[in-house]
């Protein structure tokens, strides 16, 4: 709501997939920036929608304002008046290209390296995959991240674009054939653990840790020429943007990937 302008947004849902229309009913909340947005319909703040109905019924309109007024005169020092997580939240830069300032580079760092020192012994043995090689491992790498991850591990989402590139080559073309065989990985490993097998599972995980381990001391080229190093080998991994496909990839597959 826009007090100074009296006016509100409205939002429309209609959906069969929609289950409830207070609780998560979108996929993303689109539009001009005009400060900050409180998402009520995110599944953690139930219980502040749920206090709110209370205090609604209990206090009434008039005493919600003498509540408010109140409380716009209470010392800091009394601290915060709930217990209500922070809702997550996102800031995006206005560039779409990836900068070096976007990216924690000893994070990205802590994942290739894990990939090379980790991948061997996990994936080449275990997964027994034709194909998996030290460019779909490191795909694996951030994809175990994500997978296993804490929200302060996602304060720099540009970084996970070096997993499979973007369709308008930011940071580079998209790899399709990394991009297959990583959901090939996905789908055997969560296949197998419906199964009880869950060696694959683990793998990723045991990926994911060893990334944070080496992190702390991890070193390697800077982002702008691991860009440089993945745009040049691209077509090497069937790189494809909307542009077409990368120069020196055959001709003859272009229809077996028209789908995409």
């Amino acid at each position: 709501m826009n007090g100074e302008r009296k006016q509100a947004r409205r939002y429309h849902w209609l959906s069969e997939t929609v289950r409830s229309f207070v609780e998560e009913p979108h996929a993303a909340i689109d539009g001009v920036e005009q400060g900050e947005i409180i998402n009520l319909t995110d599944r953690r703040a139930e219980a502040s929608r749920r206090t709110q109905l209370d205090i609604l019924q209990s206090l009434g309109p008039d005493g919600i304002a003498r509540e408010l007024r109140a409380l716009e005169g209470r010392d800091e020092m009394h601290g915060p008046l709930t217990s209500q997580p922070i809702l997550p939240h996102l800031i995006m830069p206005a560039h779409h290209e990836v900068h070096p300032n976007d990216v924690l580079v000893r994070r990205l760092h802590g994942n290739l390296a894990a990939a090379a020192d980790r991948g061997p012994s996990d994936f080449c043995e275990l997964l027994l995959i034709p194909g998996i090689g030290a460019r779909t491992v490191r795909a694996l790498a951030m994809v175990a991240e994500i997978v296993h991850g804490a929200p302060y591990r996602f304060t720099d989402p540009a970084r996970f674009s070096f997993a499979h590139g973007g369709k308008d080559r930011h940071p580079f073309p998209v790899p399709l054939r990394v991009y297959d065989q990583t959901i090939q990985v996905l789908k055997s490993a969560v296949q197998k653990a419906k199964l009880g097998g869950a060696e694959e599972l683990s793998a990723l995980k045991r990926l994911d840790e060893q990334a944070r381990q080496l992190e702390r001391h991890a070193s390697g080229p800077p982002v702008q020429e691991l860009i440089a190093q993945e745009r040049q080998r691209s077509p090497t991994y069937d790189g494809r943007s909307v542009f077409g496909w990368e120069h020196g990839r055959p001709s003859a597959k272009i229809g077996n990937v028209g789908r995409r």
